[in-house]
């Protein structure tokens, strides 16, 4: 057996001592629950070399804010990680406002750059199962053309999923990019792909973040991403977030703008199905 092949539970009593009870067996995909002495926790297996780490120094970095809370983590190495089970309940108002001023909070605890990895974060990183590279840059607009739009353009083009009639609408974007990214701004700490998926409401009325894909980014990117495929309360949270830090003028105009690295990321690793919605967005974008 090696390493990534290796049960759950003895993946949890080698990585936090706790005693597991019950059975457990192998981690295939999704993390699984493990009950212990300690109470319910969660491992995870990490999908590609250098997973772990990302996610793990993403959490850190996150949690080291003292703004939007975290799942605790227990322990990790390599391949595995364990942390905390959250326990969820329905999502409600206060906890959608305590959420929105939190992730102000968040974004206002900054990055040293745009791109700029979590400490100790590596500069191949990871969003879901694509390849993400952390590669630091000073001015956001030229930035996210670069690294976070067109490197997964080239990908969806080289693989056939957009043709190149339809790539010149995220090219003629990118083309734009100085005016149409909106008043410069400082390098948020950004969870990265903080979709609702990503989101847990807690039972406790605490918002915790799991799978960040951690970086320097613009912090309409993570607004835009909660929008994207629907988050509870939005609105609260949106609501809560701009009274805390108000946003710059024509930033709903830029959703578009933001949700296209999201976008083309899920065209990359699920085909087709989502050229339609990147082409919308990148004429939407083109038209703010």
């Amino acid at each position: 057996m090696t390493e990534r092949d290796e049960d759950a539970g003895r993946v949890v009593e080698r990585l936090t001592g706790l005693v597991v009870r019950g059975g457990s067996g192998p981690v295939t995909g999704a993390p699984v629950a493990v009950e212990t002495d300690g109470g319910a926790v969660m491992v995870k297996r990490g999908h590609a070399e250098g997973a772990v780490r990302a996610e793990v120094c993403g959490l850190r970095w996150l949690g080291a804010a003292g703004a939007v809370r975290v799942p605790a983590l227990l322990g990790d190495d390599t391949w595995w990680m364990v942390t905390e089970r959250v326990e969820v309940g329905p999502p409600d108002d206060p906890a959608a406002e305590a959420f929105g001023r939190a992730l102000a909070a968040l974004h206002a605890s900054g990055a040293p750059a745009f791109g700029a990895a979590p400490p100790g974060g590596p500069e191949k990183a990871f969003i879901g199962l694509a390849g993400m590279t952390n590669a630091r840059g000073d001015e956001w607009g030229a930035w996210y053309a670069e690294h976070r739009v067109l490197v997964y353009l080239r990908q969806a083009v080289d693989a056939g999923v957009l043709q190149g009639g339809e790539a010149r609408a995220v090219e003629d974007v990118c083309a734009r990019i100085g005016e149409l990214a909106g008043p410069a701004e400082p390098p948020a700490r950004l969870h990265g792909d903080l979709w609702n998926g990503n989101v847990l409401w807690g039972a406790d009325g605490e918002v915790r973040v799991i799978d960040p894909a951690a970086h320097g980014g613009h912090r309409e990117t993570d607004l835009a991403m909660l929008r994207l495929f629907g988050c509870p309360r939005l609105e609260r949270v949106l609501a809560a977030y701009a009274e805390a830090a108000p946003l710059a003028e024509g930033w709903r105009d830029r959703v578009a703008l933001h949700q296209l690295f999201p976008l083309l990321v899920h065209t990359v690793l699920f085909g087709r199905g989502y050229a339609g919605q990147t082409l919308t967005a990148a004429r939407d974008a083109n038209r703010a």
